[in-house]
């Protein structure tokens, strides 16, 4: 039975695959692995089949364009238990894929490479990828999704094949690197890492990565498959921040150090309630998409949700704002009366705060109802 597949993802790499294959080889018969070398071509224009065959290689073509495509194209075709990762510039030293088997062999089901550990040789790495780009990222994705893993972007991996294979990895691009860890550390696998070095890549051309692009890619993935950060969180805060200096305001105008807070900032404070309670609705709503579409594994809090958050719950809470809504409007509704329906120059603060405060409520009230609904929907999505 084969033990360890080596994948390299390639596209027109004719002038490094030959070397990249051969030390993957060496590898192989050095710890007397029973192995295989896959390159995954992802549509070379050049002679890197050719190239990689004669080198000892099997040659899968992957017609899925895209760096996940062409690697999960190769670890669809693999034979081994265990699947090591690298690409085919050279930047990664197949002679020194010791430590990833030993990992493997120790139980984990990833095994990440870290090159902040390992080191970065002169020119391997562009300065701002070096200091900031791989460094924020992998801090985001650890305060999204948990784990220790510091060099979240390394290009050279090793992991169980059936577990990856279970995670369902639905990007094609270079995000797919981030979705098969954050979906690891999701799913609750064993993760660890070992240091590994990184090399200038030896191709005469440009890299295919382009900083910025695939940089927003993978900040983008992190952020749709978080969506407590993305939604939640920042509507949460919104919504108390506006709740609490609304509450204040309704009692009068105040004093915060040289600023004079009145009327006017009460409906800042409103609208941040309402844009607040919408970020928290569209946290639900997309973390119980994504878990319906299998983006994002069970969540045994959904049940609970759904349990207490029913469609009548929700009917009545709505139905209730919307009382305070109407009930608030008639008050300001009165004072105007009282003013024989005309000018309200003199108490135009005071009705205005009713005013406010009813609009608002109508539009909490019929908010909630339609998230109610929608909410159900859902819920019938996760009952099919």
């Amino acid at each position: 039975m084969t033990e360890l597949s080596i994948v390299i993802p390639c596209l027109n790499e004719e002038t490094t695959v030959d070397d990249v294959v051969r030390k993957g080889v060496a590898s192989l018969k050095r710890l007397g692995i029973d192995g295989e070398v896959i390159v995954a071509d992802n549509g070379s224009r050049d002679r890197s089949r050719e190239v990689a065959r004669d080198a000892g290689a099997r040659v899968v073509d992957v017609p899925t364009k895209g760096y996940g495509g062409a690697l999960m194209g190769g670890i669809a075709a693999a034979h081994g238990t265990y699947v090591l990762m690298a690409d085919a510039d050279d930047s990664y030293d197949l002679s020194a894929i010791d430590p990833f088997v030993d990992a493997l062999r120790a139980g984990n089901d990833l095994v990440m490479g870290n090159r902040f550990k390992g080191g970065i040789k002169t020119g391997a790495m562009p300065t701002l990828h070096k200091y900031v780009g791989n460094p924020v990222l992998s801090f985001v994705a650890r305060l999204f999704f948990g784990g220790k893993t510091g060099d979240f972007h390394c290009g050279m991996r090793a992991f169980r094949r059936d577990k990856i294979l279970a995670l369902d990895l639905r990007t094609v691009g270079m995000e797919w690197a981030s979705e098969m860890v954050v979906k690891s550390h999701l799913a609750k696998y064993r993760v660890t890492e070992v240091p590994t070095i990184l090399y200038p890549d030896r191709r005469p051309r440009r890299p295919h990565l382009r900083t910025w692009r695939d940089g927003w890619r993978h900040l983008r993935f992190l952020l749709l498959y978080s969506p407590r950060w993305l939604f939640f969180y920042p509507g949460a805060l919104l919504a108390l921040v506006g709740g609490l200096i609304g509450l204040r305001l309704l009692l009068g105008p105040f004093q915060l150090g040289p600023v004079g807070l009145d009327v006017h900032t009460l409906v800042y404070a409103a609208a941040m309630v309402l844009v607040g309670y919408q970020g928290v609705a569209f946290g639900f709503f997309t973390k119980i998409f994504a878990v319906s579409e299998g983006l994002l594994p069970e969540d045994p809090r959904l049940p609970v949700l759904f349990r207490y958050f029913t469609l009548e719950v929700g009917l009545v809470v709505g139905f209730a704002l919307i009382v305070i809504g109407l009930g608030t409007g008639l008050v300001a509704l009165r004072i105007w009366n009282e003013s024989g329906f005309g000018s309200l120059a003199d108490r135009s603060e005071t009705t205005l705060r009713y005013v406010i405060v009813s609009s608002t409520a109508l539009a909490l009230g019929f908010e909630t109802i339609v998230a109610s609904f929608f909410l159900s929907v859902l819920g019938l999505r996760r009952v099919r």
